[in-house]
């Protein structure tokens, strides 16, 4: 490809709303050109990368059985109504009618489309397992798209099904994939973490997230480094401290004026936050008949703890959870800074699990200006319902060995589920099994971002002049840099290379030095050759790595076997990489 005929342009400066580092280069490189609020053009160079990072994908499904198929982006429907998403999730769905009236939907997953084509198309566990995957456009209407690339509203997504005649089937496809997810982001070159998540609106039993730790990520990770438990934050538990065993004290109004933070409680009446009560109200989105009703929610932690509103919502399997308003607070008869369950009715109250143990607790007394002392949970007030729904904090007490774990930021790039039979149930996908008897199809869900990938692999290799591409996703292995007065020599170079089967970037433009080396950095091709009077006069060409500091110059009829040695110098780099990665389940 000449850079004359390139389509796209580098930019010398980054657009102002421009937050991080990937989206800044990729713009700027010329990758990619914003339409609206997260939604984007890939232009040619990145239209490259992308396709040698479906290239990746496609290998790696293939390697495990996978199948490639293609389902449409747009649904009827009455499909999502059957398994009952249509209900349960909100504003984020693309919902339209078409000329008809009919109500459709744009993909934001293709589960229910899956089950589907299953429950027409196998029969028989003779048919069984099978792995389809397709990569295809999705739809999410995000309300905070930002960070680029990171986090849009239209994506492409590597989206794989693994079905199975029972849960043994599907543990090792499950199994299939986490491995195969950890090859192909390291053959991307991106080191990833795979931690326990929430299963979300795709519900099932178990989920992971592949995470690429970076300060810039919006999930927080809890690690720990003795026994290697790693959650995200939102499902994440932890070894909650005892509270020290007391007789339970006679329930005492006390006098706390302009006090209606925990801190300033605790410092008031000189006890530790932990002997405190803390009272969150929210307002949850049930549903009841798929229909949607609202349910003040009473919810109580210990002071020294925060409530996980993820944890809160699965424990009360809301739709959506929002804070309470000051109206309808008080509506219940609870008062905005004093507040706790004592004497209220008519409200859905939950506690975390570690309240009931937690004896003589100061808690608010539903009066202005007051708390109540020696608060105990069963006597004083009990909760409809009791969970884990406190936060795990940095230095938490990780749940299976009791050693402090460690907070990182990450960005997803890429989940995994098991479904188990919620699909098939839904929509009754069945199969005869040995015996003659109708059994629930097994599913797992597998899904991996592409131009998300692709933002985190720029986020990672990058430094102050622009872009430094892994050469397996690289949009061309060389970029050469020719001269005025030396076009002969470059075009025979692009020819030999071309020749040699080597993917190039040829800057034939009429600019600069300074401008064609500037760009070479800012667009990031793993192997510079800078075609230039003086290395021709010692009779080669400068060939540089963009990852290093130094150039040397190759004789003119080695080059192209110079080009292919450092080519597959790098690949073997990344393919060092790859080993295998247990799962403990």
């Amino acid at each position: 490809m000449r850079m004359s005929q390139l389509f796209g342009r580098t930019l010398r400066e980054a657009p102002a709303d421009a937050e991080i580092a990937s989206h800044q280069w990729l713009v700027r490189a010329g990758f990619i050109r914003p339409l609206g609020a997260g939604i984007f053009s890939y232009l040619h160079l990145a239209q490259r990368t992308i396709m040698k990072i479906q290239a990746i994908l496609r290998e790696e499904m293939n390697a495990i059985g996978g199948q490639e198929i293609s389902m449409p982006v747009v649904h009827p429907a009455d499909l999502w109504r059957e398994t009952g998403r249509w209900y349960q999730i909100g504003s984020e769905m693309g919902r339209f009618k078409d000329k008809n009236e009919r109500d459709m939907v744009l993909a934001m997953t293709h589960e229910e489309v899956v089950a589907d084509l299953v429950r027409t198309e196998i029969q028989s566990y003779k048919q069984l397992p099978r792995l389809i995957y397709h990569i295809q456009t999705k739809w999410r209407d995000d309300p905070r798209p930002r960070a680029g690339l990171i986090r849009v509203r239209e994506f492409t997504m590597k989206d794989s099904y693994s079905l199975d005649a029972d849960l043994d089937g599907l543990d090792v496809q499950y199994r299939a994939h986490y491995q195969a997810y950890f090859r192909i982001f390291e053959r991307c070159g991106l080191s990833v973490v795979a931690v326990k998540a929430d299963v979300g609106m795709m519900g099932g039993k178990l989920a992971h997230e592949f995470m690429y730790l970076t300060p810039v990520g919006e999930d927080t990770l809890l690690v720990c480094g003795e026994c290697g438990y790693t959650a995200n934050r939102q499902i994440a538990r932890f070894r909650k401290p005892a509270a020290a065993v007391e007789e339970p004290g006679a329930l005492q109004p006390v006098a706390t004026p302009e006090t209606k933070t925990i801190e300033d409680l605790a410092k008031l009446l000189g006890v530790p936050e932990a002997k405190t009560a803390k009272a969150v109200f929210m307002v949850a989105t049930l549903q009841q008949e798929r229909q949607d009703r609202e349910q003040f929610v009473f919810a109580v932690v210990r002071g020294d703890m925060d409530v996980n509103e993820t944890k809160l919502t699965n424990a009360l399997h809301a739709k959506d959870l929002r804070p309470a308003l000051e109206a309808e607070i008080r509506a219940v008869g609870a008062v905005p800074g004093y507040a706790s369950p004592v004497g209220l009715r008519g409200v859905l109250v939950v506690v975390d699990d570690a309240v009931p143990a937690s004896p003589n607790l100061v808690a608010g007394a539903n009066r202005d200006g007051y708390h109540l002392l020696n608060v105990n949970y069963g006597r004083d007030f009990s909760a409809d319902l009791v969970a884990d729904i406190a936060v795990a904090e940095e230095g938490a007490a990780c749940p299976e060995c009791g050693a402090a774990m460690r907070t990182y930021r990450g960005v997803e790039v890429g989940n995994i589920f098991k479904l188990g039979t919620r699909y098939s149930d839904a929509l009754g996908c069945t199969y005869l099994d040995r015996d003659g008897r109708n059994r629930p199809v097994v599913m797992g869900s597998y899904g991996i971002g592409v131009g998300r990938l692709l933002a985190c692999v720029a986020e990672e290799h990058h430094d102050a002049k622009g872009l430094v591409w892994p050469v397996t996703v690289a949009p061309y292995a060389v970029h050469i840099v020719g001269f005025k007065g030396q076009e002969v020599a470059a075009e025979g170079v692009y020819k030999a290379l071309q020749d040699g089967g080597i993917e190039v970037l040829y800057d034939d433009r009429d600019e600069s030095p300074g401008v064609k080396f500037n760009d070479a950095d800012l667009i990031g091709i793993p192997i510079r050759l800078t075609v230039a009077a003086r290395a021709l006069r010692e009779g080669g060409v400068e060939m540089k790595l963009r990852r290093a500091e130094k150039a040397e110059v190759v004789p003119l009829a080695e080059v192209v076997a110079r080009v292919r040695a450092s080519i597959a110098e790098m690949e073997a780099e990344i393919a060092g990489t790859l080993v295998a990665v247990g799962y403990d389940g």
